[in-house]
């Protein structure tokens, strides 16, 4: 029955479908459940795993309900996180059912995992004793419990040791719990020494832990400060109350590097969540996780996800990063979630950043957030000296992409045997390839974006829907041989022109769509760390958290590239992006120098980038904010409708802005073709909705799905609460 209500024989189930309210399943005699059980119940002809939901329970004629089948031997999802899945769907105009489904990705692991099989040392003595046997007696010393292969690794034997000291009564059969994920992380284990302002940095996030309650910190330090020790100090404490932590980080390839930190740090490595995982790992982490066991995860946003028993504390390091946001089915920040779920589970919430968003930075300003400062860098490194090369007084060689002032520092860098990284945030080889005859430009067939060829893999790639196809050796509109021509470069042709450059260096591309991975990737980032590479050309990849000891020289091949487009963050991002990328440089303390390729030497992004003046940065961009009432002194949605023609997608989107209600604070733009109007065979229009801060922007929409058109055919709606792109 339903906790507290012995006479009531059915219970709300909320299903991981578009379900807008839990259904009602009956609880037959003799089950017991309560709010927050995991269980198994039909759907149609499927049976699913639900969530046992709080509140009261639909009218429903008990003949009927169908019965829930099983309630899985699992800790219950907790009221705080029921609570957060129930704020998050309200928020983001998400189905809860949708919402909830991101908490049972990890089916196999609603029931306990089995025991193994074990051996335990007995009274008794072998007949005759060995050298190999011996071992084995002294390893197993002190009636611990030890599986077959783990005892004969141990000891040095092999297991047919272990099974004729089995056969004659020395060891014992016994059952051993699975053993954890990772062992516990110890608080002690190496306690760091810090600077100063890093120790009241670190004194000011303890005492908010050990105060135990909702606030959030912004931790905002320069590239190289030290931020990630210091929050690791946050760590300790909550873990010195009980509590589990949970650190947000923006990308699965920085996760390697982060373990080995925390690993010198607490002795141990944090609990992975990240798509990356297998899916058995996921499932133990996932149930150790939710039985405690499990002290601290590292994981990407879905991690926000996870049943935590005893969750005390959210890092979220480079909290400024795009890569929070998910665009797909529920649409959510992590960052602003992350901070939602502080508040519900009444603990503290750590955001850090070297280039904070500018809505922390005003939270912080306002009060909202306390802030931590780290002005400089650790052990007294120098940040790079920062430059711009001005494209128009020294361009590149004809046919090439960097500077002769570039080139120049790259030689002089080589000759001190040390390391330059070459940014550029395109992928492949050049964004665009045309017919230098007919003019034909190679598009996706179902999207409306160029294809990027990448010449390593010999394909032409789009990068928005993943559809790829060979590179021809003739247009397939004219049909002339060797006319295809790539405008534009991408990091696989500034690798090429390097090496034309520079033939003996040693040169690594780095780029998400690397062959081999994950893997790759990580085993690319510590030959670097390690001094295996002279040249590094890489995409956004390389700008997060990476500490390259030997790298004294960044060049940012096209600085501009981010700001020349309509987005709003357009300024933010690009600096935000090119401190990052530039931050790598000089980390342990040589003198460094970061290089911007630039079209606009003069654009108050470049200029605050090569002052240092971060400040006179925010104040500026905050006051445009304010002046045009964006976020966070407004409010934005975006609607976005799809349909397999033009016609049916414009249509919908008309109708719904007709049926747009009345209001002083709110009003809608569009709705106006998406700048990515075609994306996987979908044509796509956007409507905007911009409003004041206190505006009921989640209500005004509500209405207008509701008033509007119904979706059919092949019509679909997708509303974006505080969107970050605008594509």
């Amino acid at each position: 029955m339903m906790e507290d209500s012995p006479l009531v024989a059915a219970a709300p189930v909320l299903v991981p479908m578009p379900a807008e309210r839990p259904y009602t399943y009956a609880v037959p005699a003799g089950m017991r459940v309560v709010p927050g059980s995991i269980v198994r119940v039909p759907l149609g002809p499927r049976q699913v795993a639900g969530i046992v939901w709080d509140g009261a329970v639909e009218k429903v004629d008990a003949r009927k309900l169908r019965p829930i089948e099983q309630v899985f031997d699992c800790p219950p999802i907790d009221r705080a996180m029921r609570r957060f899945v129930d704020w998050l769907a309200q928020y983001t105009l998400s189905a809860p059912g949708m919402v909830a489904r991101m908490l049972l990705r990890a089916p196999e692991a609603f029931d306990p995992e089995p025991w193994i099989e074990g051996l335990q040392r007995t009274l008794a003595m072998p007949d005759r004793m060995t050298d190999a046997r011996m071992r084995v007696l002294d390893t197993a010393e002190g009636g611990l419990a030890w599986t077959r292969s783990g005892l004969a690794h141990a000891a040095g034997v092999s297991s047919t040791v272990i099974d004729g000291l089995k056969a004659q009564g020395v060891f014992e059969t016994v059952m051993i719990p699975p053993r954890p994920v990772v062992a516990a992380p110890d608080p002690d284990y190496a306690r760091p020494s810090l600077m100063s302002d890093q120790s009241d940095a670190a004194a000011m996030l303890r005492a908010n832990v050990a105060a135990g309650a909702f606030g959030v910190t912004l931790l905002d330090g320069v590239t190289g400060s030290g931020k990630t020790e210091v929050y690791f100090e946050a760590v300790a404490a909550a873990l010195d109350r009980g509590s589990q932590v949970l650190i947000l980080l923006p990308e699965i390839a920085l996760t390697h590097a982060f373990l080995e930190r925390f690993q010198e740090r607490f002795g141990a490595k944090p609990a992975e969540w990240h798509s990356d995982l297998p899916p058995r790992m996921r499932e133990r982490v996932w149930r150790q996780v939710a039985e405690g066991n499990v002290r601290v995860v590292a994981g990407a946003r879905s991690a926000l996800f996870l049943p935590f028993k005893e969750l005390g504390l959210i890092v979220v390091d480079e909290e400024h990063d795009p890569a929070y946001k998910q665009e797909d089915r529920v649409f959510y920040n992590a960052r602003d979630m992350a901070v939602v779920r502080g508040h519900i589970g009444g603990f503290p919430v750590v955001l850090a950043s070297a280039t904070p968003s500018v809505e922390s930075r005003v939270n912080a300003q306002q009060g909202r957030y306390g802030r931590a400062v780290l002005s400089g860098r650790f052990a007294e490194a120098a940040l790079p000296a920062l430059k711009t090369i001005d494209m128009r007084r020294a361009p590149p060689a004809r046919g090439g992409f960097l500077s002769p002032v570039l080139l120049g520092h790259m030689r002089q860098t080589l000759e001190r045997k040390e390391q330059s990284l070459l940014f550029l945030n395109r992928r492949g080889y050049a964004p665009l390839t045309l017919c230098r005859v007919c003019g034909h430009r190679f598009g996706c067939p179902v999207c409306s974006a160029w294809l990027v060829e990448h010449r390593f893999r010999g394909q032409l790639v789009c990068h928005h829907c993943g559809h790829n196809e060979k590179r021809p050796e003739a247009c397939p509109e004219c049909g002339t041989l060797d006319h295809l021509v790539a405008c534009g470069p991408g990091v696989e042709r500034i690798a090429e022109e390097v090496v034309t450059h520079f033939p003996d260096a040693r040169t690594i591309v780095l780029s998400s769509d690397l062959m081999g991975g994950v893997r790759r990737l990580r085993l690319e980032l510590e030959a670097i760390a390690k001094g295996e590479a002279d040249i590094v050309i890489g995409t956004q990849l390389v700008a997060k958290g990476h500490n390259f000891p030997d790298m004294t020289l960044v060049g940012v091949v096209d600085a501009d590239l981010g700001l020349a487009n309509g987005d709003p963050r357009a300024a933010e991002r690009t600096f935000q992006l090119l401190s990052q990328v530039t931050g790598r440089a000089g980390r342990t303390g040589k003198k460094s120098l970061g290089l911007l390729q630039t079209f606009q030497p003069d654009h108050p992004v470049m200029l605050a980038i090569v002052s240092g003046d971060a400040e006179a940065f925010y104040e500026r961009e905050i006051a445009e904010r304010e002046r045009a009432a964006l976020p966070p002194f407004g409010r934005l949605a975006g609607v976005i409708v799809s349909a397999v023609t033009r016609a049916e997608a414009e249509g919908h989107a008309r109708g719904l802005r007709r049926a747009a209600p009345e209001a002083t604070d709110l009003f809608v733009l569009g709705p106006a073709e998406a700048p990515l109007s075609l994306l996987g065979g979908r044509h796509r229009f956007r409507l905007l909705i911009q409003g004041e801060k206190r505006a009921d922007m989640q209500g005004f929409i509500r209405a207008m799905l509701a008033n509007g058109p119904k979706q059919r055919g092949s019509v679909r709606v997708q509303v974006d609460i505080d969107p970050q792109s605008f594509l």
